[in-house]
């Protein structure tokens, strides 16, 4: 059973998050499907790829029940992510439902970002004892700037996508039943942009953003990997199973 469809037609490439019994929560297999979708060059005649999700929800995060606590295991999760972003073509997410922790970060590796007014936005992991890892924290820097980004991280809470929009972290914002009708509007607007064009403003764009990739952050990564083994994580995760506060300790 695939977790991502992948279908081009015509100058669209579609990536469809397809674990909708899920909320579309991120499982290792899923993840390297995500990663397949982007690796490859782009065919003759495509213009753009879309990422849409299954469902009334866009993306809860990773599956937490398949979760790996160790550094490797954010990792394959980064790769796919880079890969999205390092897409030849403008990457377009359709964001229908809610897009929080790795669902968030997942729109926000799009290019263009087409949102519900109904959805929301939030990166949660200090509310279950974890901690985003450095490249994750890295994208939300870029787009959204150090105060929002330590609003947005710090408390955790989801944000509506007029807040989103408002802030300039997401590009479009509609009603849900013309949702579609937008997302319609800037495909084709894309598609009949010129093919070098598109690809070299891409280039560009991308290069520019990766320069804090060579900042040495190991001391960081290693933080943040004790975070995510730590008691507080684990007392955090199953809470939120259990539908309870966390208890968390002092240390």
């Amino acid at each position: 059973m695939a977790f991502v469809d992948v279908e081009v037609r015509g100058a669209v490439r579609h990536v469809l998050l397809n674990r909708a019994e899920k909320r579309n929560a991120l499982n290792p297999a899923m993840i390297k499907e995500l990663h397949e979708a982007f690796k490859v060059d782009p065919q003759p005649g495509e213009r753009v790829a879309l990422v849409e999700a299954a469902g009334p929800v866009f993306c809860a995060g990773i599956d937490l029940k398949e979760r790996d606590g160790t550094a490797a295991g954010i990792k394959p999760f980064e790769h796919a992510l880079h890969a999205m972003e390092m897409y030849p073509l403008p990457v377009v997410g359709v964001v229908q439902g809610d897009a929080i922790a790795g669902g968030n970060e997942i729109a926000l590796h799009c290019d263009i970002v087409v949102a519900s007014s109904k959805a929301r936005f939030g990166m949660s992991p200090a509310q279950i004892g974890l901690a985003p890892s450095w490249f994750l924290c890295k994208k939300l820097m870029e787009i959204a700037g150090p105060v929002t980004t330590k609003k947005i991280l710090l408390l955790g809470d989801p944000s509506p996508a007029q807040a989103f929009f408002d802030m300039g972290l997401i590009s479009h914002i509609a009603e849900p039943d013309k949702l579609q009708e937008t997302v319609d509007g800037i495909v084709d607007r894309l598609s009949r942009n010129a093919p070098m064009s598109l690809k070299a403003i891409k280039a560009v764009l991308t290069r520019q953003l990766t320069h804090r990739d060579h900042i040495e952050h190991g001391d960081l990564d290693k933080q943040l990997g004790i975070v995510r083994e730590s008691e507080d994580a684990k007392e955090g995760i199953k809470a939120l199973f259990e539908k309870r506060p966390p208890q968390f300790q002092e240390r």
